[in-house]
């Protein structure tokens, strides 16, 4: 692959741009639901700003590659960053305001930017070729490494930076660091569809969705990508119940945020040497381990290497997912597919974001962990039947 390719130029400014959009999601992840605690009226709509951010994710998927299929790649990612730059601005003002209500519109501002953002893995397999495309997705997403050092280290730098209203300024420094993302967007080179592209849509939706690789690639995608959620969500809760300070969730999150991207290096390589499946399988069980290590203690050690593996699961699965998605569409069915699925990943997302808090407020954090297992052990059976029709694709 010539590094005046076309496709590695994208790969490297959608990477730059996903480690600013990751960074700013990594750092809103850290404070959002402890600032929702700070505000609501009960604790127990402490996550309800979070949550609302994975419903705007859910329900601006589809619309924004819709919106990227008429105006392409580049209108459509600058777009979101705007929304996403008022959202965190609204959200500054909710805190330094301490309104519950207002913050919860700035957080769905947020989730709306992230429903754009989340196509950047896309946008980069559009001018790869077959063979690169596993590299090229997992490449993208290996700028969230960025995040994990970064997000968390100025969540805790500007925790107090408005002084002394806690979080106000973590908000400011994530309007800022999505407003870079503008600098690089400008040189993306992605063809806008051509009227003939826009005039047809390919197959039904129906009769791509009731193909095995599209049901099995969605299944793993939105099971990893929910109990990520539905564990993430909730651990800063547990810490802080647990008598451990926010700089010990911080520290947590970041190297959970860690194991979600640095395989990204890698997972793209190991797809095309031992295939999709047995690399999503691989994902689901760390999803088992991470599970087996949260149950066994309340100690910074369990909460760390738990979430470490929560993290190496989500890549496995989700890049994975990805990979074997990309299989299941034709060039001209592309948007309303990855649309669509985006679309259920975050539907479960948004679920997982929406229970995550209650349940662990009424049930416990290891209740909370053992609720997730038979998910777990239905993306391992799915993956092990898919494998077993040895389907040509992805296997």
């Amino acid at each position: 692959m010539s590094a005046r390719d076309p496709a590695m130029r994208n790969v490297v400014l959608l990477a730059i741009c996903q480690a600013l959009a990751m960074t700013s999601m990594t750092m809103n992840m850290t404070v959002t639901a402890l600032t929702g605690h700070d505000l609501a009226p009960d604790p127990a709509w402490a996550t309800l700003p979070l949550s609302l951010q994975f419903l705007a994710t859910m329900l601006t998927a589809l619309p924004a590659s819709l919106y990227m299929r008429r105006v392409g790649r580049r209108l459509g990612f600058v777009t979101g960053v705007l929304i996403g730059v008022c959202g965190a601005a609204i959200a500054t003002v909710a805190v330094l305001q301490n309104q519950f209500l207002l913050f919860c519109l700035g957080s769905m501002l947020i989730g709306s930017f992230q429903g754009f953002a989340i196509l950047y893995r896309y946008a980069a397999a559009d001018t790869a070729s077959e063979a690169f495309r596993p590299r090229a997705i997992s490449l993208v997403l290996a700028g969230g490494v960025v995040a994990a050092l970064a997000g968390p280290e100025l969540a805790k730098w500007s925790y107090d930076l408005l002084d002394p209203i806690p979080f106000a300024g973590t908000f400011v420094v994530i309007a800022v660091v999505q407003s870079i993302s503008w600098i690089f967007l400008i040189f993306v080179q992605i063809p806008t569809p051509t009227a003939a592209e826009r005039a047809t849509s390919g197959r039904p939706i129906g009769v791509i969705v009731r193909q095995p690789v599209f049901m099995v690639a969605i299944l793993g995608a939105m099971i990893g990508y929910g109990t990520m959620t539905f564990l993430m969500t909730a651990t800063p809760l547990a810490m802080v119940a647990c008598g451990f300070k926010f700089e010990d969730a911080a520290f947590v999150i970041q190297w959970h945020a860690v194991g979600m991207f640095l395989p990204s290096f890698f997972t793209g390589s190991l797809i095309q040497r031992f295939g999709v499946i047995r690399i999503m399988l691989t994902g689901a069980f760390a999803y088992l381990a991470c599970i087996l290590i949260n149950v066994s203690g309340i100690e910074l050690l369990q909460f760390f290497s738990g979430l470490v593996l929560l993290g190496v699961g989500w890549n496995f699965l989700f890049i994975g997912g990805t990979t074997l998605l990309t299989q299941a569409y034709r060039p001209e069915e592309k948007a309303k597919v990855q649309g669509l699925g985006d679309f259920l990943v975050f539907t479960s997302s948004t679920v997982a974001a929406f229970s995550s808090g209650a349940m662990n407020h009424a049930f416990g954090w290891q209740t909370l962990n053992f609720s997730v297992l038979p998910l777990v052990a239905i993306v391992a059976g799915a993956l092990l039947w898919y494998r077993a029709r040895q389907e040509p694709v992805g296997a």
